[in-house]
């Protein structure tokens, strides 16, 4: 179990928490928490309370959306924030590469390049939430003001 703590993505995720608030704590679950439902699962929380990390291609960039684990991403609200027409969800290749994380593990902070991230306003329904730490057995627990200033997101309207 130890073994996950010590793996790259959740080191450099880990780190990241850690000169945000020394407080700030990996937890390594049991059971997978690769989605949204069996991170609440494993967790015994709402499903809400699950930070989606998805990240997108954007023409040329990449945006990363913090989306509440019982919402889905609008691709339509997106491309009008952003002002563009060509958006996607980015592959697993390019999600490793941008984020340095794969996909059911990708944290909100410690990204190998730097990202825009918007951060789902549905998020703030709940006093504490949880967000993937590096691998899809780690996590993080935080509320949400704090998961605005450890991101610098930009909080929007970005679900259907």
């Amino acid at each position: 179990m130890n073994s996950i703590l010590n793996k790259e993505p959740v080191l450099r995720a880990e780190k990241s928490l850690k000169q945000f608030n020394p407080e700030l704590k990996v937890i390594v679950l049991e059971q997978t928490a690769r989605t949204a439902n069996d991170a609440a699962t494993a967790l015994g929380c709402k499903v809400g309370a699950i930070v989606k990390s998805l990240l997108f291609r954007a023409g040329d960039n990449f945006v990363l959306c913090l989306v509440s684990g019982d919402k889905r991403c609008s691709l339509n609200k997106l491309k009008k924030i952003i002002d563009e027409k060509d958006v996607s969800m980015a592959n697993p290749e390019d999600v490793k590469k941008v984020t340095g994380y794969t996909i059911g593990g990708v944290s909100p902070t410690g990204h190998l390049k730097k990202i825009k991230i918007f951060i789902d306003e549905k998020l703030s329904r709940f006093s504490s939430i949880f967000a993937a730490a590096g691998h899809p057995n780690a996590v993080f627990e935080i509320n949400f003001e704090n998961l605005i200033a450890l991101t610098s997101g930009e909080i929007e309207e970005i679900t259907e």
